[in-house]
C-alpha cells in the first residue's frame, strides 16, 4: 500500500529542550542529550502542537531517541488528554536498554504504542495507524 500523506517537513523547530520536525500528520522529537524531559520542560513543544494540530487534525508523535535523557513516563497522563486527536506513539531505539525504557513505558500510554530500530519504519507505521483511523 503506497501512502497518501504528505512526508514534506512544514516546519523544524529547535527548542530548549530538542529539536522538532512536524510534519502533515506526524511529529518527531530528537530531546537533547542530557535534558530532563516532564511534562513542565514540554510546554513549548506542547503549544506547538496545538499550533499544528489542534484538537481534530489526527497525528502521531514519533520520539526518536538519538540522545541518552531522562523523561517521566507519568507526564503522559497529562499530554495524552490534550490531544484527542493523538492516535499512537512510536519510539525509535538504538540500544537495548532505551528498547527496555520504552517497553515499560508503553504501560503509561492509553493509545497504541510501537518500538522501533529504525525511524523510516516507525513512520511507515505513523502513515498506516492515520489512513486506518
Amino acid at each position: 500500500m503506497t501512502s497518501q500523506l504528505n512526508r514534506t517537513l512544514i516546519k523544524r523547530y529547535q527548542l530548549t529542550i530538542g529539536t522538532f520536525y512536524f510534519y502533515e500528520n506526524y511529529v518527531v522529537s530528537e530531546v537533547n542529550e542530557g535534558i530532563a524531559l516532564s511534562f513542565e520542560t514540554s510546554q513549548e513543544a506542547i503549544q506547538l502542537g496545538k499550533e499544528h494540530y489542534g484538537k481534530h487534525t489526527p497525528f502521531v508523535f514519533i520520539s526518536n531517541r538519538v540522545n541518552s535523557y531522562s523523561f517521566n513516563p507519568t507526564s503522559h497522563f497529562k499530554t495524552v488528554p490534550i490531544f484527542p486527536n493523538l492516535k499512537g506513539f512510536a519510539v525509535v531505539v538504538y540500544d537495548s536498554i532505551n528498547k527496555e525504557i520504552a517497553e515499560m513505558e508503553q504501560t503509561f500510554v492509553h493509545k497504541p504504542v510501537h518500538i522501533f530500530d529504525d525511524l523510516s519504519d516507525a513512520i511507515t507505521w505513523a502513515e498506516k495507524l492515520i489512513i486506518a483511523d
